[in-house]
């Protein structure tokens, strides 16, 4: 069964965080410069919250546009679902589901171990149902025939 820690480290260990203080217009700029749908949020090295382009996409509906001088502590999702490293693919796979989350944070007692995302999720589905049916086609391809058990 597929398991958190091995999409962690398929996925690579590349984290981005942020404050709950940082302005809303500086998440909203490392979000853009570096192609991330997500900051996690950390208060004295502590899990404070998930920041995602929802909550962002929200902020700026409700403020025609304008990020005014709000912190990210105004916006953010402080009560983020999380898993551990230890839980299983389709247990992420029900909880995304379940609490329409993209973005689920990984801790391994209080330590950040990383974000597991629904992209990271279908990635990992995808090559595990290919290597599934590579084996499963050399089994086939390998079986006796008949005629081989016959004359055995």
């Amino acid at each position: 069964m597929l398991k958190v820690s091995e999409i962690l480290r398929v996925k690579g260990h590349t984290l981005y965080t942020a404050t709950p203080d940082m302005p809303i217009l500086q998440a909203l700029e490392t979000m853009s410069e570096q192609d991330i749908g997500s900051l996690v949020i950390m208060d004295h090295g502590e899990l404070a919250g998930m920041l995602t382009f929802r909550e962002i996409i929200r902020h700026l509906h409700d403020n025609h546009g304008d990020t005014g001088t709000r912190t990210v502590r105004s916006i953010m999702d402080d009560a983020p679902v999380s898993v551990s490293p230890n839980t299983s693919a389709d247990e992420v796979q029900r909880l995304m589901l379940k609490k329409h989350a993209r973005y689920i944070p990984v801790l391994d007692g209080p330590t950040l171990m990383g974000v597991i995302s629904f992209y990271d999720m279908a990635q990992a589905i995808v090559s595990a149902q290919a290597f599934e049916n590579n084996m499963l086609k050399a089994y086939i391809r390998d079986w006796p025939s008949d005629s081989e058990a016959a004359s055995s």
